[in-house]
């Protein structure tokens, strides 16, 4: 298929449900929908602006609630699982991510005396968390090139091998039990071969995303080994050969972009919404840096003319704009960056920044000054907030974006 970028630009936001934001109809439901449709939900602890998939959620959901993300969570409709880091995933596709680790075999083959401590007081007691071993916790061991405290390495060893998994959370400390009292029998009993499981893991990154390439920077392809076969792992194919064999059962079509380098896959599925994308609707979203949706940074620059950098890993003196910084989607376009700060305590959100792309006038664009406003007052709902604090040096933005919750 060969398609205009303006085309391509369409589908990804209608593909996202983003045409227009928060157009779910609200309720557990529909976070169970955006899961599926993504078919994982990365997880991030990092809670300044909202944690990264409730911020997910909060543009794709009518009046989105954390909450009923944790509903679905307690009812074991969802499940943590590595993916693309650590991410939310379908209960029912639990079996084709619970690919075997060398690394986390190795952590507990060389604590074996902790991890069987762990494993038996788990069993014996029920959820614990790291905090439940504090006899152990003055060692540490090697997690991922990290020195991480054993016990608790152990835990998320016996997490990625599927012996243990996540109970529950008290904010971002995790309590872990034996898989069998959180799973069903059927699940747990559902045995997948390493192939399937890694074409599974493969396509889901496709489908997260609705137009990847063969590569997409960063950690996009991460947890699912080398492009090319590596003797290290004999099992594994590599990617290429792995996206072939889905090319081949037809459960990826190429696609070619206009002005977008190599070839773009999308699912089978999606083909009729890229033949048929819908005009673009005026509506504005706020997404983290872990969305699926601005993954591919190279492709942001190439298709929608958006350089995005996450300044959180760069030291204040390098950063162009701020710490914790999320694009702003206007219709079909990223015209600027907002960097909110929400302040429980007080009951508040502090905009800490706000950019506009070159070219850019909030006041001219038909539709974006009331579409902002209806962003913003999302916002300080989904924050428990009544009023965004502006900064003195956006008074002129203040003035035009004056909301209430």
């Amino acid at each position: 298929m060969r398609v205009t970028a303006e085309t391509a630009r369409r589908f990804l936001i209608a593909r996202h449900q983003l045409a227009p934001a928060r157009s779910l109809e609200e309720g557990p439901d529909a976070v169970l929908e955006v899961v599926r449709r993504l078919g994982s939900l990365q997880f991030d602890p990092i809670a300044v602006a909202g944690r990264a998939h409730d911020l997910v959620l909060h543009a794709r959901v009518a009046e989105y609630e954390p909450a009923w993300c944790d509903l679905l969570y307690e009812r074991r409709e969802i499940f943590e699982a590595y993916n693309k880091g650590l991410s939310f995933v379908p209960t029912s596709d639990l079996p084709w991510f619970r690919v075997p680790s060398s690394r986390a075999s190795r952590t507990l083959a060389e604590n074996a005396d902790v991890a069987e401590r762990v494993l038996e007081r788990v069993r014996a007691e029920g959820p614990l968390s790291s905090l439940d071993f504090e006899s152990e916790r003055g060692q540490a061991t090697d997690w991922f090139g990290v020195p991480t405290n054993t016990v608790r390495a152990v835990l998320e060893a016996y997490t990625v091998t599927g012996v243990l998994g996540l109970a529950r959370r008290d904010g971002n400390r995790r309590y872990y039990d034996v898989v069998e009292r959180l799973l069903p029998a059927d699940v747990l009993a559902r045995e997948i071969p390493l192939a399937e499981q890694l074409r599974h893991k493969l396509l889901s990154r496709y489908r997260a995303h609705g137009l990847l390439g063969v590569g997409g920077g960063g950690d996009v392809f991460g947890g699912i080994g080398p492009a090319k076969p590596d003797p290290r792992w004999p099992e594994n194919p590599g990617r290429t050969a792995l996206r072939e064999q889905l090319i081949a059962r037809g459960e990826l079509v190429p696609v070619e972009v206009e002005n977008v380098r190599g070839k773009r896959f999308v699912l089978r599925e999606d083909v009729g919404l890229l033949e048929r994308s819908p005009e673009p609707v005026p509506s504005v979203a706020f997404l983290p840096p872990f969305d699926p949706l601005v993954w591919d940074r190279g492709l942001l620059g190439s298709l929608f003319g958006f350089e995005y950098v996450w300044d959180l890993f760069h030291p204040p003196e390098k950063r162009r704009f701020g710490w914790y910084v999320l694009p702003i989607l206007f219709g079909d376009r990223f015209v600027g960056r907002i960097e909110p700060r929400i302040e429980r305590d007080a009951g508040s959100v502090q905009l800490l920044g706000l950019w506009w792309e070159d070219g850019f006038e909030p006041r001219r664009a038909e539709g974006f000054v009331d579409a902002m406003r209806d962003a913003l007052r999302a916002y300080l709902r989904f924050a428990s907030a009544t009023r965004i604090e502006w900064p003195a040096e956006l008074a002129a933005e203040r003035r035009l974006l004056r909301t209430r919750p």
